[in-house]
C-alpha cells in the first residue's frame, strides 16, 4: 500500500499513523487541552487531534443537541461558543504538540476555521464525517496542498466517491477512513471490511476512525493493514462530556500503541516454516520424544508394542517411527528407559 507523508514523517500499513482524538473532551479548558497533549505523547501516539469550532461560522442558534449533556449551556450554539480558543491559544497548543513530538491536527467545521488553522499550522486536514459533502470548505483546504484524512462516518459510497474525486482532481495525498458515527459503536457496526473496499475502490491508504471505546477495533485494523488509526482519548472514565464513553484512557491508548506496533512488526516478518523448524532444532530435541525400552530387553528380542515406550528427549529414534520398529530384532541388551539406536536393530 502506498505511503502517506505528513510533515516529515511516513506512515503506511507497515507503520500506521496513530491519532489521539481529543475532540471536545477538554470541555473548553485550555489547561485540560494541554494536559491531553502530554497524555497522548506519553502513551506513544503519533498525533493529537482537536476540533476547531467557531460557533457563529458553523451553526445557527437553533442547532439541536445530539445529546443534552451540558448543565451550563442552554443551547448547543452556546456550547460551541464555550469550546472556542483564540488564535494565540491554538498556536500554543500547536507548539506544545511539536515540543512533545506530536503532529498537530484539528478538524475544522467552517471555512473560517480552515483559515484560522492555516495560520496556526496543521500537519494535515482531517475532514470530519459531517463535512464530507462540503465542497467550499474543501476548496479552502486544497489551497494549502496538505494531505487529507477523510472520515466517512455518515456517508454513502456515492458521497465518498465525489469527495475522493475532488481530492484526486487536486492531486493531493490522502487516506480514507472507515468510521461509524455511533457513540459508542457496537462491534457489529465497526465495519472493518469497508477498509478493504476503500483500498480496492480508491487505491489509497486506508484506516479506521474508531468510536467503540475499546482497543480491539484498532488492533484488528492493524492486522488488516490500516495506515491510520484514530481513537478518542479521555483522561479518565470519570470525566465529563459526551465523548467519554467512546474514548480510551491513557493506559488503554498506550496498550493500543504497543499492540499495533507489535502487530506491524509481525506482519513485516513473514515466517518460513522450514527455516523456523531448522532454527528450533535444539528446542525440538528437548520437547519431542524418542523410542525407549519400556522394560529390560534381552538381545534377540523381537520387538512388540509392549516392549517400547515414547519418552523425552527427542535425541534418539523419533516417536514417529514407532510402528516401523515392530517386528525387528535387538542385537544387544537394553535396560529400561534406554533409547533405541539404529545400530541396536537388525
Amino acid at each position: 500500500m502506498s505511503p502517506l507523508y505528513i510533515t516529515d514523517r511516513v506512515f503506511s500499513d507497515c507503520h500506521a499513523l496513530l491519532i489521539a482524538e481529543i475532540a471536545q473532551t477538554h470541555d473548553g479548558s485550555l489547561g485540560q487541552a494541554h494536559a491531553f497533549i502530554d497524555a497522548a505523547a506519553n502513551a506513544g501516539a503519533d498525533a493529537v487531534k482537536f476540533q476547531t469550532h467557531i460557533a457563529a461560522a458553523e451553526s445557527t442558534p437553533a442547532e439541536p443537541w445530539r445529546v443534552k449533556f451540558s448543565l451550563q449551556d442552554g443551547t448547543r450554539y452556546e456550547y460551541w461558543r464555550r469550546m472556542e480558543f483564540s488564535e494565540d491559544q491554538w498556536r500554543g497548543l500547536n507548539q506544545h504538540a511539536d515540543e512533545r513530538g506530536l503532529i498537530f491536527l484539528s478538524s475544522p467545521f467552517s471555512p473560517e476555521a480552515v483559515d484560522l488553522l492555516t495560520r496556526v499550522g496543521v500537519g494535515a486536514w482531517k475532514i470530519a464525517s459531517g463535512e464530507v459533502s462540503n465542497p467550499p470548505m474543501f476548496e479552502r483546504m486544497a489551497e494549502t496542498r496538505l494531505p487529507i484524512l477523510l472520515s466517512t462516518g455518515m456517508s454513502s459510497f456515492a458521497e465518498i466517491d465525489d469527495a475522493v474525486a475532488r481530492i484526486k482532481s487536486k492531486n493531493l495525498p490522502f487516506a480514507v477512513l472507515q468510521c461509524t458515527s455511533m457513540y459508542p459503536t457496537p462491534p457489529e457496526k465497526v465495519g472493518l471490511n469497508v477498509m478493504t473496499l476503500f483500498h480496492e475502490r480508491y487505491n489509497c491508504p486506508v484506516g479506521l476512525s474508531d468510536h467503540s471505546g475499546r482497543i480491539f477495533a484498532g488492533l484488528a485494523a492493524a492486522t488488516l493493514g490500516a495506515s491510520v488509526i484514530e481513537v478518542h482519548l479521555c483522561l479518565s472514565r470519570e470525566m465529563f462530556g459526551p465523548d467519554v464513553p467512546v474514548s480510551l484512557t491513557p493506559a488503554e491508548l498506550k496498550q493500543l500503541v504497543e499492540g499495533v506496533r507489535f502487530i506491524e512488526h509481525m506482519r513485516a516478518h513473514p515466517v518460513d516454516k522450514d527455516q523456523m523448524a531448522a532454527e528450533l532444532a535444539p528446542m525440538r530435541q528437548l520437547f519431542t520424544k524418542s523410542v525407549v525400552a519400556r522394560v529390560d530387553l534381552d538381545a534377540g528380542t523381537v520387538l512388540q508394542a509392549e516392549h517400547l515406550a515414547l519418552k523425552k528427549p527427542g535425541t534418539g529414534i523419533s516417536a514417529a517411527r514407532l510402528n516401523g520398529l515392530l517386528g525387528r530384532q535387538l542385537v544387544r541388551h537394553l535396560k529400561r528407559d534406554e533409547m533405541l539406536q539404529e545400530s541396536d536393530l537388525v
